[in-house]
């Protein structure tokens, strides 16, 4: 939600609404968005003023602090083997890297490739060792796909990466 606000102060409603997009929802609950953002304006990490509505209501617009500036990118230099393991992780990065440094963006690629390299040989063992049936095997062809998709992304990202 943090990084949401990088380009600039959003209001409540719309930071809900656009979190819920990128999670596939129509819009993520209030006890999930101002909850969070409560703790944000704790951490001093965002400001809150309220503005006049369209329809003379009052609003409240959420701004990234100078402070949640310098969290926000600690957060995301910090990615670790743990942090490779979550597809949302990964998928925040890749979505910030005009942000991040080269080298910050080639370990966070090499870490993703090495867990998926891992995750593919574990898949291949398992369909080496066991009977899945029918349909466990079709699950888990469709897992060893995903990751021949996403290690071609990673390629992608890297020939990208050469042209900036």
């Amino acid at each position: 939600m943090l990084a949401m606000m990088l380009d600039g102060p959003k209001y409540g409603y719309q930071i809900k609404r656009e979190a819920g997009w990128i999670m596939g929802q129509e819009a993520l609950h209030n006890n999930i968005v101002y909850p969070m953002l409560r703790r944000f304006l704790e951490e001093k990490w965002v400001s809150k003023k309220a503005v006049p509505g369209e329809r003379g209501q009052t609003r409240q617009q959420y701004a990234l602090t100078s402070e949640g500036r310098r969290y926000l990118f600690e957060r995301m230099n910090a990615f670790g083997e743990a942090d490779a393991h979550s597809a949302d992780a990964f998928h925040l990065r890749v979505g910030l890297f005009p942000a991040l440094k080269p080298e910050m963006r080639e370990s966070i690629l090499s870490l993703r490739e090495t867990f998926l390299e891992r995750r593919d040989q574990k898949l291949q063992a398992l369909q080496g060792k066991m009977d899945l049936g029918k349909f466990g095997g079709e699950v888990v062809r469709y897992m060893k796909k995903q990751i021949e998709v996403e290690c071609e992304w990673i390629r992608h990202l890297r020939r990208i990466e050469k042209t900036i």
